[in-house]
């Protein structure tokens, strides 16, 4: 499966944006599908995660409350709704897939086989 993220840009702190994965390929809702993001001189950290199983979502605690995740499988697409941003959310937001993943493994960017190219999500003060 191909990925492509978009939707980044400049935004003031406290304001939103919506990023999207859109994949290639059929069996897209075989896939669970994770946002991850990178910013400068930091290793790559988990956002949020959207099974394919049960769409059940799990977030990272930086984030929880204020992005959403959401996946239509008919429009092969994969959201990342972002509320009240703060400066710290600067970064490359990437999205990647797996076919298949326990639990305790989903937090983890080594874990999945596909990725997308990023887009830069820039939050101003």
């Amino acid at each position: 499966v191909q990925l492509q993220a978009s939707g980044g840009g400049l935004v003031q702190a406290g304001g939103s944006l919506r990023l999207s994965c859109a994949a290639s390929g059929r069996s897209f809702s075989r896939y669970t599908v994770g946002w991850f993001r990178q910013a400068p001189g930091k290793e790559r950290e988990f956002v949020a995660v959207v099974r394919r199983s049960d769409s059940t979502t799990y977030y990272a605690d930086s984030v929880k409350g204020r992005f959403t995740i959401s996946r239509d499988n008919a429009k092969n697409t994969v959201y990342l709704q972002m509320n009240s941003l703060k400066f710290e959310d600067t970064a490359v937001y990437y999205c990647a897939a797996v076919s298949g993943i326990i639990l305790s493994m989903i937090r983890f960017p080594s874990s999945y086989m596909y990725w997308g190219p990023g887009t830069l999500v820039t939050v101003s003060s």
